[in-house]
């Protein structure tokens, strides 16, 4: 069995898969809320115990035994993480692992501590003769020291490390059928940012982290309203969209007007921005669809939202559509576990 941990700032998740002779079957998915529940949830609060006392007890109410799971894989956020498609002239692998640690630096902020990198390469460039295009995934090994501690006082034997974004992009494609024309767009909401992936077949991988998350949406309404936070959670839930941008639910999610600008307009506009960045950088904008995943991404309206203020299609991507064994899977929310099953798959791949 493998496991797929995702420590979230608010939620714990996990997903469990085993191989088999056509790839995976899911076994269990579940999830645990960090902070207290019934209380208002505060990022800047929560801290190495309270994620230790979350796994521990998502261990204990999935009845998993750590000892019995083969591989445990788990992500390191795109804020803490570089991932980058660097083209570069064909060399040996010593030299291209230099040129990676020179590569890394520039990308990377540094926090007083050496480079922790790996690579990967994708393939020759299919616009330059003599190039190859590598992935580099890059961290401060402060970072990552920082991470396996965590992992260590959860009871843990620290297994593969990946990254969200590529955690993402390994669910996407073991779910959804590649198109070979065109661009993916995924959106994986989280509590207090939001990770994008675009990609498509032989184009450049890009990811960005949006410092707006399912927390905005909720601190939002509870000031607007000037209701409790735990209130403001109930409304979001049951009204969405509709509890912000408007005094009335029925009124068009369309109607917004500049002087009511709300934290989704502000989540759009950094996603255009960011497809803009993407199109002038590679000369590629034909978006096919976006998808949006995460513990925000049910909120009632968004996907109508989004998909009207850019005209691209928006859905959301269920991680368990057409999997082996997700018909047995009964979670609530089933988007925010995107992040988890990638990471289960990761550690399946590792161990081939």
């Amino acid at each position: 069995m493998y496991l797929g941990l995702d420590i979230g700032r608010q939620y714990v998740k996990m997903v469990s898969v085993e191989k088999t002779k056509d790839g995976f079957k899911v076994l269990d998915a579940g999830t645990r809320l960090v902070p207290e529940p019934n209380s208002t949830f505060d990022p800047e609060k929560i801290d190495r115990p309270h994620w230790v006392m979350a796994v521990r007890e998502l261990f204990r109410q999935q009845g998993l035994n750590p000892k019995k799971v083969k591989t445990i894989c788990t992500g390191i956020s795109g804020a803490s993480a570089s991932i980058k498609q660097i083209t570069t002239m064909e060399m040996p692998s010593d030299e291209l692992e230099a040129a990676m640690t020179f590569e890394a630096r520039k990308h990377i902020p540094m926090d007083g501590t050496d480079a922790v990198i790996d690579f990967q390469i994708l393939g020759s460039n299919q616009r330059e003769v003599d190039k190859i295009d590598v992935g580099l995934v890059a961290c401060t090994k402060g970072v990552l020291t920082s991470h396996m501690d965590l992992l260590k006082e959860c009871g843990l034997k620290p297994g593969v490390v990946d990254t969200y974004p590529i955690a993402m992009s390994n669910a996407f494609t073991f779910i959804k059928t590649m198109p070979d024309d065109g661009l993916v767009v995924i959106l994986d909401i989280g509590a207090v940012s939001s990770s994008l992936v675009v990609y498509g077949s032989g184009e450049q991988f890009f990811t960005r982290d949006l410092p707006i998350g399912g927390h905005h949406f909720v601190k939002e309404l509870s000031d607007r309203k000037e209701i409790s936070y735990t209130e403001a959670q109930d409304v979001l839930y049951k009204d969405g969209l509709a509890a912000s941008i408007s005094n009335s639910t029925d009124a068009p999610l369309t109607s917004v007007g500049i002087a009511e600008r709300t934290i989704y307009d502000n989540l759009v506009e950094d996603l255009r921005r960011s497809l803009r960045f993407y199109a002038k950088q590679t000369g590629q904008s034909f978006f096919l669809k976006i998808f949006l995943s995460g513990g925000g991404a049910e909120t009632p309206g968004l996907t109508e939202f989004v998909s009207s203020k850019l005209n691209i299609e928006c859905d959301l991507f269920d991680p368990f559509e057409n999997v082996n064994g997700g018909e047995n899977i009964s979670v609530n929310n089933k988007s925010q576990y995107t992040i988890a099953l990638g990471l289960g798959i990761r550690g399946g791949m590792a161990n081939e």
